[in-house]
């Protein structure tokens, strides 16, 4: 987000210089650069054997199925988040929380940090924002996501990290 006003004291912002920063919109009242921001959103791969937790939300991709994601809140860890989220959307209670690497979403202006958890317990029950949810085959999980680009790419990093081969063999 490109800040054009001081968001505490509603004066229009000048440019100022920053060294490698460049120029930045600055309010000389408050004394406050601001930085452009990405919003931070999770999103998570839930691994339970050979398979893989995924949903639809047609607000997310009309014809595509997706991993569980979410935006980080304030006050909480991207790790809380992940555990947040996936109860949240799922019901289930996961572990292991793996770091899998970032993804920028231009489009929306999302920092997307990604990760891989292993389920531990508890039956799916679908939150309200959720129309389907299961797990399904890790081998045929990229050929459900066919609009989700970045889910992909973390599939094939778990694909990956399990020791697969995006053909399903070790």
């Amino acid at each position: 987000m490109k800040y054009i006003f001081c968001p505490k004291c509603g004066k229009k912002l000048i440019d100022k210089y920053s060294w490698d920063e460049g120029s930045i919109p600055y309010c000389p009242e408050d004394d406050i650069m601001y930085f452009d921001t990405p919003k931070p959103c999770i999103i998570v791969a839930v691994v339970k054997g050979d398979e893989i937790l995924l949903l639809k939300q047609s607000y997310t991709f009309k014809d595509s199925k997706v991993l569980v994601s979410g935006y980080v809140t304030n006050g909480e860890s991207v790790e809380d988040t992940v555990y947040r989220e996936v109860k949240e959307e799922t019901g289930i209670t996961i572990d292991d929380v793996q770091y899998l690497g970032s993804e920028y979403l231009e489009s929306k202006e999302i920092l997307m940090l990604t990760f891989m958890a292993r389920y531990v317990e508890g039956e799916i029950t679908k939150s309200s924002e959720v129309e389907w949810v299961n797990w399904v085959c890790l081998n045929n999980a990229i050929n459900e996501m066919n609009e989700d680009e970045i889910g992909k790419r973390i599939v094939r990093k778990v694909l990956k990290e399990m020791g697969f081969t995006e053909d399903g063999n070790i």
